[in-house]
């Protein structure tokens, strides 16, 4: 079979299986990784020995190493930024944060602290927590100035949405990262510089744009939210909130350690440092080298910033370590869900890369080029591959994760076929991880459980998300792709 069919089947299986027969995307995505092996492509020489129970469990096994494999990737990873995120809630942090941001800003720009609180918040917290958080924010500033709630809902969506999409340790960009073999301090930096500009388009431009052309829509009762659970939020005492500095760190320090060692190995290039500091310094170089190398790994700088977020947890409430324990727990089991469907994401990746579908596609896009090396023209067919493929994900299944798992599955083995056969991309990979990442919010409708967390949590109609929420991820998944090939051409860090 020809690669592209055996992957047109298993994206079909996937859509089928979580929309028709609502099958769990754990099962959906490993169920259709041991599919997608088990049919024989074109581009893989198979013994002819292999009886079809062979090539079953032989499938089976691969699956299931693919998984294992990723989960040890990214598993710590993911299970520790849950037990921040309920960390920072439960401790009041992020209350602490965005009202922070709100002071600075003042009520008549609340929309950019509310933008910016989703934007910082959503690195470590899931969009449907952050959303949960401000929402009852944005009511109290509609009482307080009774104008402007659709813009202060489409403020969070904009900023929760982007960094929850492009910047690690969010599931689906810590995947990207992984497969894509990105530095993490790298995507990290990038997705967080390249989604700021997105993220202010959605946020602050977007919403005076439908105000213009009539759509303004009124606060109401949300139905699907606790309206005293959400005032206890905003009537939360100054006094019983931790400090700023001490409710942004758990955020800011794994970001810093991370980003602090991609910098160094930067720099580094051929031993530049240690020329800088002089041989007489060489040991010092190590240590420091080693330090950061220590403090720097993914792993390493998410544990400490646990430490801190569950410290201020226990500060904040009096909790014992076994309340603490306690407290975590509900993080820990949602965390463990998604690391089964991330990993069985990534098992999924592997074994299309395994069809041979990415080197097919490389042959396509070796033969456009002229002389076997990059041009500007193969930049932009690459990132509409890696944009168009999530885009199609997203739109057919709803999630935003399986989306990008599959494009950057497919973009992975394209990228090392190029390499192969020696053709260099005209510019940096974290624009193929940012192109994905864009191309994961085209569209967002009813088959995404984002939809319905922004439809029922703001009191807004279903017709009524259609033309925001899902207006709005429309708009800035195009305008992110615009992003992309402009800085691409601009500034390719190649």
């Amino acid at each position: 079979m020809s690669p592209f069919l055996i992957l047109l089947v298993g994206v079909l299986f996937i859509v089928a299986s979580i929309i028709w027969l609502r099958l769990h995307p754990f099962f959906a995505l490993i169920l259709a990784a041991v599919l997608v092996g088990v049919l024989p492509s074109n581009e893989v020489v198979v013994d002819p020995g292999f009886s079809w129970l062979q090539q079953t469990l032989g499938s089976f096994e691969s699956s299931a190493t693919g998984l294992g494999l990723m989960a040890g990737k990214i598993g710590i990873v993911i299970a520790l930024a849950a037990v921040i995120g309920q960390c920072l809630m439960e401790s009041g942090a992020a209350d602490r944060i965005t009202r922070t941001l709100l002071n600075v800003f003042g009520e008549k720009r609340a929309n950019w602290a509310l933008l910016l609180s989703g934007y910082c918040l959503s690195i470590p917290v899931f969009f449907d927590t952050v959303f949960f958080l401000l929402i009852p924010l944005a009511r109290a500033m509609f009482l307080r100035t009774g104008k402007n709630y659709m813009s202060y809902v489409m403020a969070i969506c904009a900023g929760g949405v982007i960094t929850h999409g492009i910047v690690p340790p969010t599931p689906g960009p810590l995947l990207m990262a992984e497969t894509l073999n990105i530095d993490l301090g790298q995507a990290i930096l990038g997705g967080f510089l390249i989604g700021l500009p997105v993220a202010l388009f959605g946020g602050l431009v977007l919403p005076k744009l439908f105000v213009a052309r009539g759509v303004d829509i009124p606060m109401r009762d949300a139905p699907g939210s606790s309206t005293a659970q959400l005032q206890e939020i905003v009537d939360r005492p100054e006094k019983e909130l931790p400090g700023f500095f001490a409710s942004i760190l758990p955020v800011a320090l794994p970001v810093i350690l991370i980003t602090a060692y991609s910098v160094w190995k930067a720099i580094d290039h051929q031993g530049a440092i240690l020329e800088f500091m002089g041989m007489e310094n060489a040991k010092l170089y190590e240590v420091c080298r080693d330090t950061l190398a220590l403090l720097g790994n993914k792993n390493l700088a998410m544990f400490l910033a646990t430490g801190l977020a569950m410290w201020l947890l226990a500060r904040s409430k009096g909790y014992s370590l076994k309340q603490l324990t306690t407290a975590i727990e509900p993080a820990l089991k949602e965390a463990g869900v998604i690391i089964l469907i991330t990993a069985a994401g990534g098992a999924f990746g592997g074994m299309l890369k395994g069809t041979g579908i990415g080197n097919t596609i490389s042959d396509m896009v070796t033969d456009y080029v002229d002389g076997g090396e990059g041009t500007w023209g193969l930049g932009v067919l690459l990132i509409f591959i890696a944009w168009g493929s999530a885009a199609v994900m997203k739109v057919a299944q709803g999630s935003g994760t399986v989306a990008v798992i599959t494009a950057a599955g497919i973009m992975a083995g394209v990228l090392t076929g190029l390499a192969e056969a020696g053709v260099e991309l005209p510019y940096h990979k974290i624009y193929i991880f940012a192109a994905i990442s864009f191309g994961a919010k085209v569209i967002s409708w009813m088959n995404d459980s984002g939809y319905w967390v922004v439809c029922k949590m703001s009191g807004f109609t279903e017709k009524e998300t259609l033309k925001t929420w899902t207006a709005q991820l429309a708009a800035m998944g195009v305008f992110g792709l615009v992003e992309v090939l402009i800085l691409s051409y601009l500034f390719p860090l190649a």
